[in-house]
């Protein structure tokens, strides 16, 4: 059986990491059966989760897992899709992985009142006083991180207008269907409802939460994602 390396669930969500949460719903998509193990961070193979076991090979990414199923299992997400559409999808992915993930960092992690509520409690475990220097530590790089890709150059103004235009993007796409390309969800939507289910998390005040707040049909579909992939979320 596959073993999927994830962070856990946090927040009040199945699963703390967007990406993690990406790489649970193509399995469950897939239907292929794993199992969770929440102990894999300091021995990733680039460093960081999520990643799968499967029969001795190691796969990084969730990206890299989703080609993974593909060539391993014969499962096709982009199923019935048109060129046209699967180049939509793999744009909007790399919207919401290059672009809204980084709104959502800005939002969790450098904001002092969602930092305390949210990712500080990450450290909750870890004695004093390794627990001050490591919540120092690893906040100022993510804070480098930022940084140098960009978005927390912006004023918090600038960021949520960004964020508004990246959510308004994903709702004018879904539109009023079920899901991004009909009746049945396809690999872009694993990554937009991962994202939605974070964004939306209200144990945040965010930019990115109130841009997708502003759009019924997206609150709607996060729903819909639950209800069909994470049942015991609901």
């Amino acid at each position: 059986m596959i073993v999927l390396y994830t962070y856990g669930p946090f927040f009040g969500l199945p699963e703390g990491s967007p990406f993690a949460t990406k790489a649970m719903l193509l399995l469950k998509m897939a239907g292929i059966e794993f199992k969770e193990n929440r102990d894999g961070l300091m021995t990733a193979p680039k460093g960081k989760l999520p990643y799968i076991a499967d029969e001795g090979e190691l796969i990084a990414d969730s990206t890299f897992i989703r080609f993974h199923i593909e060539s391993k299992y014969g499962f096709d997400f982009d199923a019935g899709l048109t060129d046209e559409q699967k180049a939509v999808g793999w744009a909007l992915e790399r919207m919401c992985e290059e672009h809204l993930y980084w709104l959502m960092v800005a939002d969790r992690w450098l904001d002092d009142s969602n930092y305390e509520n949210g990712p500080a409690r990450f450290f909750d475990s870890t004695p004093f006083p390794l627990k001050t220097l490591l919540k120092t530590v690893v906040r100022r790089k993510i804070r480098r991180d930022a940084k140098g890709q960009g978005l927390y150059r912006h004023s918090e103004a600038e960021r949520a207008e960004l964020a508004k235009r990246d959510l308004a993007a994903a709702a004018a796409l879904l539109g009023d269907k079920p899901y991004l390309f009909g009746d049945s969800p396809h690999g872009a939507d694993a990554t937009l409802g991962a994202f939605l289910i974070g964004a939306l998390c209200p144990e945040f005040n965010s930019v990115c939460r109130t841009a997708a707040e502003g759009h019924p049909d997206l609150v709607a579909y996060r729903d819909r994602i639950l209800a069909a992939y994470f049942p015991q979320a609901d």
